[in-house]
């Protein structure tokens, strides 16, 4: 591990199962957020704000071990769960993941997806993993399971990825708002055939393969821009933005996008065969 790198730690040990096969697995959480943290200060003196946990009824703070959750059935009226009451609905799946279906990944809309985990072999285990991630590989399919993470039971996908198995948990479809009952969906208009070409031309012009590399924070990288020159008490004006114009010609905005983006790929094209020079260059002086 290089320095300064932090060690991933499994979330929980269980196993995949479907049919009668049992596949020893560690969960790892996929993905971190990024997001630059602010405390909120008392603007007189800077202090931090402390939010606390207070009963209006008693008139006192209450630490953790006082505080049960309740679940209100009527105002004002709640029935009290104890932790022993999850536990009870979290074992009967245990620490497994159980799989229910296996179906295409087109099939699946991406407004399911909640977050990324990563699935690695657990004790003993890795040939019978190989052995599930071979057999989704070979048939493209993906694997619609069921688990329980944090004492709550979840839908979940699991695909391959790579050297990975890699597990989404999902919502249920009761979960997802339907669209069709936006008022502003409900509108009718007749698109002529050539601005239909143009678009589509439009697409094909600023299509590329998808390189997530290329796509950066702008807004992370500024605010810590910004963090900096306020550390070292400088001041930053904020950029001007050009104000979008009103589209007059709908066809004359398709067609100077196209130009723009044509241009943009041309320059793109003069700087790679640069840059191989150079390095080809850079490889025949040192021989």
């Amino acid at each position: 591990m290089m320095r300064g790198e932090i060690a991933m730690r499994p979330l929980w040990k269980g196993a995949i199962s479907f049919g009668l096969v049992y596949v020893p697995v560690k969960l790892y959480a996929a993905t971190e957020q990024k997001d630059i943290r602010f405390n909120y200060l008392h603007q007189k003196c800077k202090t931090p704000v402390q939010y606390r946990r207070f009963c209006p009824y008693c008139e006192t703070e209450v630490p953790m071990e006082e505080i049960v959750r309740g679940y209100e059935y009527e105002k004002g009226k709640y029935i009290v769960f104890e932790e022993e009451d999850f536990g009870k609905l979290a074992t009967a799946g245990g620490k497994n993941i159980e799989i229910l279906d296996f179906v295409n990944l087109v099939e699946i809309e991406p407004i399911y997806y909640q977050k990324a985990y990563y699935l690695t072999p657990g004790d003993g285990g890795a040939k019978v993993y190989e052995l599930l991630k071979q057999a989704m590989f070979e048939t493209g399919k993906v694997a619609v399971a069921r688990v329980v993470i944090r004492s709550r039971e979840v839908l979940a996908a699991l695909r391959v990825s790579e050297k990975t198995l890699v597990m989404s948990t999902m919502h249920y479809p009761d979960e997802i708002r339907q669209a069709n009952v936006l008022p502003e969906l409900n509108y009718n208009v007749n698109l002529p055939e050539n601005e239909v070409k143009m678009a589509v031309n439009l697409v094909s012009s600023l299509s590329s393969e998808f390189k997530p590399e290329k796509y950066t924070d702008t807004y992370r990288q500024g605010l810590m821009e910004l963090i900096q020159a306020k550390i070292a008490g400088a001041e930053i004006a904020a950029p001007v933005k050009p104000e979008a114009g009103k589209v007059v010609d709908l066809m004359e905005a398709l067609k100077a996008s196209i130009d723009l983006a044509r241009e943009e790929r041309g320059r793109q094209a003069k700087v790679v065969p640069e840059t191989t020079a150079a390095k080809g260059a850079g490889r025949r002086k040192t021989s």
